[in-house]
């Protein structure tokens, strides 16, 4: 388990559970320490765990002296290239490694370990991580979704490897079309992450304030229609069906109603825990991308450049999360 944030540490909880011998290896040295003092909790809606697990820093990496027939990368989407880089000469000829990350970050992996060695994955899960070895889950297995998908016929059927292990953390699909689902998780993140993030809220009561549901569609539409310019399908996630997804007039309304009723009321998304750090969060690798897909077609994406645009600041100090800053981005469309 390469990244063992709050995602990574439910996953890889799971996984020891589950009887999987599990290395964790992560890049915040309090966390590692406190892993391997004290174990890891997970504390859930009504269940908490407690487990001990195997953690090593970074620079251990070198010294453990093994190769790993599967490497579940699970940083954040701007650090997938000098990770992928880190592990490949660990990672087994004929081992696989998946990315369970936000972002379009696939070709970023296939172009360091190569094809025959990657799987695509899309994930539901919320948690959050702000003290070193404890994590609140707010979707416990039972709410956790994982998406597989070859990417190269040399990968063909090795879904079902992969498949058994996540069972320990989740459901889990298999689709013939792994970055259109990637893509498809990638507009409700457009939706969900920044555009709530930036008002300082918890997800469901974002969600309550005037305009911001007008303004998270309009956010979703734009995502939408460039990912279908790029070649993606409408393909079903979150363990939904072909005929959940079928009527495309609530398609985007459908998937963003599902995932904040998912995640609970007190959930802070991934970006909202970058704001309160002070660290950069994935804005630019998803809404970011919207606008550059959009721009590179000579189409606009003014919904998504205002959420770049408010987060940009929001990173450089010189706005805090907070309720007005969907004032700023509706007065911008409106101009």
């Amino acid at each position: 388990m390469l990244g063992t944030g709050a995602n990574g540490s439910c996953i890889a909880v799971d996984l020891v559970r589950g009887g999987h011998d599990v290395v964790l290896i992560d890049q915040w040295p309090e966390h590692v320490e406190t892993m391997r003092a004290k174990g890891l909790t997970i504390s859930m809606p009504g269940e908490e765990l407690h487990v001990d697990v195997d953690a090593h820093h970074l620079c251990d990496v070198c010294a453990l002296g093994q190769t790993f027939d599967i490497v579940i990368l699970c940083v954040k989407a701007y650090d997938t290239k000098w990770t992928a880089q880190l592990i490949e000469p660990y990672l087994a000829e004929d081992g696989l490694l998946i990315g369970i990350q936000n972002a379009m970050t696939t070709e970023d992996i296939i172009a360091v370990v190569g094809p025959s060695r990657t799987l695509g994955c899309v994930i539901e899960l919320s948690s959050e991580i702000f003290t070193p070895g404890i994590v609140q889950r707010n979707t416990p297995p039972a709410k956790t979704w994982f998406g597989l998908g070859s990417l190269d016929p040399s990968t063909a059927g090795r879904e079902a490897e992969i498949e058994e292990i996540l069972k320990c953390a989740g459901r889990v699909s298999i689709t013939s079309d792994i970055l259109s689902a990637k893509w498809m998780k990638l507009v409700v993140n457009t939706m969900c992450l920044g555009p709530m993030a930036m008002l300082g809220l918890a997800q469901q009561e974002a969600a309550k304030l005037p305009g911001m549901r007008e303004l998270v569609l309009k956010i979703g539409t734009e995502a939408l229609a460039i990912g279908q310019e790029r070649g993606h399908r409408i393909e079903p996630i979150f363990g939904l069906s072909e005929e959940d997804v079928a009527d495309t007039n609530r398609l985007l309304e459908k998937l963003f109603d599902k995932l904040v009723s998912d995640i609970g009321p007190k959930a802070r998304d991934c970006v909202l825990q970058d704001h309160i750090k002070g660290r950069y969060s994935e804005v630019d690798q998803i809404n970011g991308l919207v606008v550059e897909e959009c721009e590179a077609r000579g189409i606009s994406a003014p919904a998504n450049a205002a959420i770049v645009e408010i987060t940009r600041r929001i990173t450089a100090g010189e706005l805090e999360p907070d309720p007005a800053n969907l004032d700023l981005v509706l007065g911008s469309l409106a101009g």
